[in-house]
């Protein structure tokens, strides 16, 4: 591993540590330790609400580990874009697809001031690879697909598998989250993928009140439905076994899968560009 020495110098931000943060909630969520008191306060109280928080957040981070890996191990992908990859989290998107292929090469992407004060952490790969981080908003592809930092990192006339994951549901309607993911899929070449998976209350509805607690402290979150999210879909080919609850999707062997809906609170699926 190594620190890419060609990462830009970054001005201090503001960390606003008296204010909870949907990113270092979702840490606090995973037992990580890049979280402050006002953030473990809104996501115990979010907790209260609905006690599968926590293994939902490692139930999501197991689906992008395992579908990653599968891309790079079966379909030959050596290009990544994450999108709202929020805080780094060992192992990182770009450590599961660089120890399959060391010559992978990633560009994650936030606009989250509390992710690119960690951005260095990410900015790390194998000598064979490549990483890059770019300073942007989910809601302007052009802007993240035409960044110096994805352009010279990735080429976008070969496929590239695009990871919107546990992302959209911070995404509102009025924001258009369907063109979001329609406007990066048609700039990628075809043989690419889409890696997603979407918070839902199909089987949970004690999510609801989770969302509630989380507004109360001004993070926004929206349930969609599986037909909702099916739609992210459109005009692409599912990979097996389709848009399934994320504990389902390809679980590895010799790991038992539970047979039941208390933990399918997220709808996961991976899908071809043709």
């Amino acid at each position: 591993m190594r620190i890419d020495p060609g990462a830009p110098e970054r001005a201090p931000v503001e960390l606003n540590t008296d204010r909870p943060h949907s990113a270092r909630i979702y840490d606090y969520h995973l037992g990580g330790k890049t979280n402050y008191p006002a953030d473990r306060e809104s996501a115990r109280a979010a907790e209260a609400a609905f006690p599968l928080l926590p293994l939902t957040a490692r139930i999501n981070r197991a689906f992008m580990h395992r579908a990653v890996a599968r891309l790079a191990r079966e379909e030959g992908i050596r290009q990544f874009l994450d999108v709202g990859t929020g805080i780094p989290t060992a192992p990182n998107l770009h450590e599961t697809v660089q120890a399959i292929a060391p010559d992978a090469r990633v560009v994650y992407a936030d606009n989250d001031p509390i992710v690119l004060a960690h951005a260095q952490a990410l900015l790390t790969g194998t000598p064979e690879g490549r990483t890059a981080y770019v300073d942007g908003d989910a809601r302007d592809p052009k802007g993240i697909l035409g960044s110096p930092e994805l352009t010279a990192t990735l080429d976008l006339d070969r496929p590239v598998a695009l990871s919107l994951v546990a992302l959209l549901h911070f995404v509102s309607d009025e924001d258009g989250p369907r063109g979001i993911v329609a406007e990066f899929m048609d700039a990628l070449a075809p043989g690419s993928f889409l890696v997603l998976s979407h918070v839902t209350a199909d089987f949970s509805p004690q999510w609801a009140q989770a969302l509630e607690a989380y507004k109360r402290n001004g993070t926004m979150g929206y349930l969609r439905t599986r037909d909702e999210v099916a739609r992210f879909f459109d005009g692409l080919e599912m990979v097996e076994p389709g848009l399934v609850p994320a504990h389902t999707w390809h679980p590895e062997p010799g790991v038992p899968v539970p047979d039941t809906h208390a933990l399918a609170t997220l709808h996961a699926g991976v899908a071809r560009k043709r």
